[in-house]
């Protein structure tokens, strides 16, 4: 595709009723999802007194329900309509939400329920992403499922650069609780988005249906067998192991130990938040440039560096200067990286395969995340949440090496005989 071609195909996608529907969603979700990026763990460290292990409790509740249910989940979204799993996700996750500023106005809000309420939006966001990635595939062309996925996540970006900031500045103006309702009222209107997709995904007769056991197995044999996706699926789980361990302590160790204020972390949270924007818009470029394959090991190494300014923070860096550099060198490559291996993995899976495949990667992916978090709780008591980066920022050097030492650094191009979904 040549440069002049990019943006000719970026229109072209904004001008289909159904994917601009579907940006229209995110836009929603995810300037309500940053908005209170801050607004649960600040709850639980200003108001409710919250300490590292707790920290690490509540980053375990977000991210349970991806070890517990995401396998069985994949074989049920494969078996539903997308739209209605999408839709119903949007609303069970507002309504959680909700709850945060009742109990809060009753005087009756506890650590409790903020562990509830993140395992009930952790589940629901489980059939939300595995639908999500299953339904981009249905709605684009094949050749356009990479641009697709490049703007969504520039729309992320987006999010993450305006959302913090003000989500830190409204914390600091209305409170947390209150913040919660703003997430609330994205999810609603990502809902609203989602219902006027025309597009209907047709589920399978159920008469053609198996067991849920021999699914479930279908879809982590598709992504343990094959020889470029368990390798970027490995990447992925080690990165974000260490990842949920720092993530878990991240508003501690800035608010109590760093002595950033609410306002001042979020602005730097959302100023580092540019690279991501960032690397959205320079993806279609890179990857030309570099390769669809090689693209995908030179962004995670890339990540390495990310992790050391934290735990030089308030030592050699200014603490302010340090969350924004480390935020965005992270946020660059870790969307560079994930338009890549998103599409990359989209495009090697049959369309009937896509939401086990999905699930299954996420099961891994996602399911060491309440693990990383837990153990980086447990470890904050015991070295401090400093300590625990270092360990993180060498957590980042394991996780390149199975996209770095594969194949993948070979290949310019993905192979047109392993894209099942053009054939398909």
């Amino acid at each position: 595709m040549t440069g002049a071609a990019a943006p000719a195909r970026r229109r072209r996608l904004l001008r289909q009723h159904d994917f601009r529907q579907l940006f229209g969603a995110d836009v929603a979700a995810q300037l309500g999802t940053q908005l209170s990026t801050l607004a649960i763990p600040v709850t639980a460290v200003e108001l409710l007194g919250a300490r590292e292990l707790e920290m690490g409790l509540l980053g375990t509740a977000e991210n349970l329900a991806f070890l517990l249910i995401a396998l069985p989940a994949g074989v049920w979204v494969d078996r539903w309509r997308k739209q209605r799993v999408l839709v119903t996700a949007d609303l069970v996750r507002a309504v959680a939400l909700l709850t945060i500023p009742l109990a809060w106005w009753l005087d009756v809000l506890s650590f409790a329920q903020l562990l509830v309420v993140t395992t009930v939006i952790g589940t629901a966001t489980v059939f939300f992403d595995v639908a999500y990635q299953s339904y981009l595939p249905e709605i684009v062309e094949p050749d356009e499922i990479g641009e697709g996925n490049a703007q969504l996540q520039a729309v992320q970006s987006v999010a993450m650069i305006g959302g913090p900031a003000l989500g830190g500045g409204l914390v600091r103006l209305v409170g947390a609780p209150l913040t919660s309702l703003l997430n609330a009222v994205g999810f609603l209107g990502s809902a609203f988005f989602v219902r006027r997709i025309r597009h209907v995904s047709t589920p399978p007769p159920r008469e053609d249906r198996r067991p849920l056991r021999v699914e479930v197995r279908e879809g982590l044999a598709f992504v343990l067998g094959h020889p470029l996706l368990w390798r970027i699926t490995a990447c992925t789980a080690i990165s974000n192991l260490f990842s949920a361990a720092t993530g878990a302590l991240l508003v501690l160790f800035a608010l109590r130990e760093l002595g950033l204020s609410e306002a001042q972390l979020g602005l730097a949270m959302g100023l580092g938040a540019g690279g991501g924007l960032l690397g959205a818009l320079a993806t279609p470029a890179v990857t030309r440039w570099v390769g669809e394959g090689r693209i995908i090991p030179l962004s995670a190494l890339v990540m390495v560096p990310a992790g050391l300014p934290m735990p030089l923070a308030g030592t050699v860096l200014d603490p302010f200067v340090a969350v924004v550099v480390s935020s965005l060198l992270l946020t660059f490559s870790v969307v560079v990286y994930n338009v890549a291996q998103v599409s990359f993995r989209q495009r090697l899976c049959p369309r009937p395969l896509l939401g086990r495949m999905n699930a299954s990667i996420r099961f891994v992916v996602w399911g060491v995340m309440p693990i990383g978090a837990f153990a980086g709780g447990l470890l904050g008591e015991g070295i401090g949440a400093r300590g625990v980066f270092w360990i993180a920022l060498a957590g980042q050097v394991v996780a390149a090496a199975p996209t770095v030492l594969s194949p993948l650094v070979r290949m310019r191009e993905l192979p047109r005989e392993l894209d099942r979904l053009s054939a398909g």
